[in-house]
């Protein structure tokens, strides 16, 4: 059975479609559950399948060995996870998996190729806009994590999360945030503690609530501004 429509607009590139060029697509998405910790995608292995969130948030992490695991870029409902297919690679060089479950439209990567082939199309074009705004966020993680303090990130990660989830609460464990943070887990839940402390947030049992947005935004760094404005102008319609 065919998607609805109302669905897949859902998704932030998939909604961007007028209904006729979103149309031919329906057939060949199905909908999937996004569990926690899933690997999506591995590096060095073929693509078979493209992702397209709903809610939920996955992360691309960067294996360096020795348990070390680094954030480079985080993809929810704006964006899609696979999108080095529409850049001509054939398999990834960086890992993605599930960081806050959630849901995602899937499509074969052998029916997105065929769908992206049609050159300056209407789908290409939000691709086009996805890409912009993962580099975006790809330059603004790195020169992050490198200037700014850890409560920081922290705050920002917490608010795009929300973002993507559209819900003030959702589960988050501190060893995947840890990882996220390139932290220690002690650190983070130093961290969690502060902004429990200050108001922000309740912390318990690996769920996350913010309770005062606007003193959470107040503690995160710049980044989350910049990377929020970005992602909205390059998917706003034309």
């Amino acid at each position: 059975m065919a998607i609805d429509p109302a669905t897949a607009r859902r998704n932030a590139v998939l909604g961007g479609l007028a209904d006729q060029h979103l149309a031919p697509l329906l057939p060949d998405l199905q909908q999937t559950e996004l569990a926690l910790g899933q690997v999506l995608h591995e590096p060095g292995e073929p693509i078979s399948t493209v992702y397209f969130p709903l809610a939920g948030v996955v992360s691309v992490v960067a294996d360096l060995g020795a348990d070390q695991v680094v954030e480079t870029a985080t993809l929810g409902r704006e964006g899609i996870v696979g999108i080095s297919v529409f850049l001509g690679a054939t398999t990834p060089t960086e890992r993605s998996l599930v960081q806050v479950a959630g849901q995602a439209l899937t499509m074969s990567a052998d029916d997105f190729r065929e769908q992206i082939a049609v050159v300056d199309g209407p789908l290409t074009g939000m691709l086009r806009r996805a890409a912009q705004a993962m580099f975006t966020q790809l330059a603004r993680n790195a020169a992050c994590n490198r200037v700014h303090p850890v409560r920081q990130r922290a705050a920002r990660w917490l608010l795009m999360t929300a973002d993507r989830m559209d819900s003030a609460s959702f589960d988050l464990t501190q060893h995947f945030l840890a990882q996220m943070l390139a932290v220690r887990r002690t650190s983070v839940n130093e961290v969690a503690q502060s902004l429990a402390q200050d108001g922000c947030i309740t912390y318990t049992r690996g769920a996350i609530t913010i309770t005062d947005r606007r003193r959470l935004q107040h503690q995160a760094c710049s980044c989350y501004e910049v990377i929020r404005q970005a992602t909205d102008a390059a998917l706003a319609a034309p």
